[in-house]
């Protein structure tokens, strides 16, 4: 390794942080003179995969702005050490010590920050990443170390106010000294953050051979990722002169409130998704990249982006166009293998938390209804009711579309948007929605997709 000083320890060895933060930190290093050495703790000790002790290469690949295939190698040395608290426990305490550390950052998956009533302040390790954390930061903190900026990744909503809730539990269950929660309150920022890109991991075993024969050696952690990053972290404003971030060159950005963000992406990345999956499934097609090489259903997007979404988010317009350019060039790239089927998982929770918002907004601010997001919600409703793959959702949608399949389109339509439980609301009640959604249908069936399309692409 590279001997670097460690500045910042990191809960979660999969291959998101490793083609993420990694690869931040690396570039901070080389640009900025940052000079910072990763620790990173596996959240448990069942994984088998082994203790990472190289430098690895990350491999980029994507389309740039001009829409051309772009391929970069950037190797990873940052890393120090990879330590198995089983096994390290000891190690791990006494990183309490180190004086530059100052950074902590997780990826614990959405169920990693959770707390229990079992952990005790003995145990070596406990067996929750927040016991663990909470257990270290006292450790810290009683030998009179400076306070951390901790930057969790693990998506959920407020997941900095989360980590610390979580850490304050244990505190609490142990009748840790009441300084210690003040240190937490006064000297550590517990920052939510909002991390975007796609990381795919290590190279498919058909791929692996050429790559590494590129390389002109192994590389047993190699991993690949789309050039696209954006990691945004709220608060803390000194954050950017510690991590050193002007003039990186890097999409890091710090932020006042993480919520218009959350909706951007929400509404435009996710929401890109939840529109196009259900057509591209019924014109056949099998991943998000092979949609949208399909000239109908990339205008299709294209719209639906620009005059149903964008208009109805809540940041300024130069703030959602690079984005929403940057959205569509994803889902073009080649080298990811985004199944639709996958995304199709749960598609009526992802339908109402993703595009109904925009939906409602865009009614209400033209006073019909959205076209481009009616007929995504008509070929999804399509797709429910003659199902072409294996649809996996709540039974209580499931169960819907078998009981009523039988009914005419306006029945359909009509008895779909009254299921408050879904839209929190009788759908039924915004004008024009229940007959367009009908037409919507209608097409679909009668003219079929591609028809459909082309009838939307040339109205006024």
């Amino acid at each position: 390794m590279s001997g670097l000083a460690i500045k910042l320890l990191q809960f979660g060895q999969g291959v998101f942080l490793r083609g993420f933060v990694e690869d931040f930190v690396q570039q901070l290093n080389e640009r900025q003179g940052l000079e910072a050495g990763i620790v990173i703790v596996r959240p448990t000790s069942r994984s088998k995969a082994p203790l990472m002790d190289a430098p690895y290469q990350l491999l980029l690949r994507g389309l740039d702005d001009k829409g051309q295939a772009v391929k970069v190698w950037r190797r990873i040395d940052c890393v120090q050490r990879e330590l198995d608290l089983a096994r390290h426990w000891q190690d791990f305490v006494d990183l309490a010590g180190e004086p530059l550390l100052r950074f902590i950052v997780s990826n614990t998956t959405e169920a990693g920050i959770t707390v229990n009533d079992s952990d005790r302040f003995e145990d070596a390790p406990p067996a929750s990443f927040p016991a663990k954390l909470c257990r270290w930061l006292f450790e810290r903190y009683s030998r009179g170390g400076a306070g951390l900026y901790l930057l969790p990744c693990e998506l959920i909503e407020a997941n900095g106010p989360a980590l610390k809730g979580a850490v304050l539990h244990f505190a609490r269950l142990w009748s840790l000294d009441r300084g210690f929660e003040n240190w937490l309150d006064q000297d550590c920022h517990f920052c939510s953050t909002l991390v975007d890109r796609i990381v795919s991991g290590a190279p498919s075993d058909d791929e692996r051979g050429p790559l590494e024969a590129e390389l002109g050696g192994a590389d047993p952690f190699m991993v690949c990722a789309e050039p696209f990053h954006s990691w945004l972290i709220e608060g803390a404003p000194a954050l950017a002169e510690e991590l050193k971030l002007t003039g990186s060159g890097l999409n890091i950005e710090l932020v006042a409130d993480l919520r218009p963000y959350r909706h951007r992406k929400v509404g435009l990345l996710n929401g890109g998704h939840t529109l196009l999956v259900p057509l591209a499934l019924l014109l056949g097609h099998e991943t998000v990249g092979d949609a949208m090489d399909d000239a109908d259903l990339r205008a299709f997007v294209e719209a639906a982006l620009a005059e149903e979404i964008i208009p109805a988010l809540p940041l300024p317009a130069d703030r959602l166009a690079p984005f929403a350019a940057a959205t569509l060039r994803r889902f073009r790239n080649p080298y990811v293998k985004h199944r639709l089927a996958s995304i199709a998982l749960n598609s009526w929770s992802k339908f109402a938390t993703r595009l109904l918002p925009q939906l409602l907004s865009t009614q209400a601010r033209n006073g019909t209804p959205p076209p481009r997001l009616v007929l995504a919600l008509a070929a999804t409703m399509r797709l429910y009711r003659d199902p072409m793959i294996e649809l996996s959702d709540a039974p209580e949608h499931l169960d819907w579309f078998r009981q009523h399949r039988e009914e005419s389109w306006q029945d359909l339509a009509r008895g779909w948007l009254a299921n408050r439980g879904l839209w929190g609301q009788d759908l039924n009640e915004l004008p024009g929605l229940a007959e367009s959604l009908t037409q919507g249908l209608l097409q679909l069936d009668e003219v079929g997709t591609r028809q459909a399309l082309t009838m939307i692409a040339a109205r006024p």
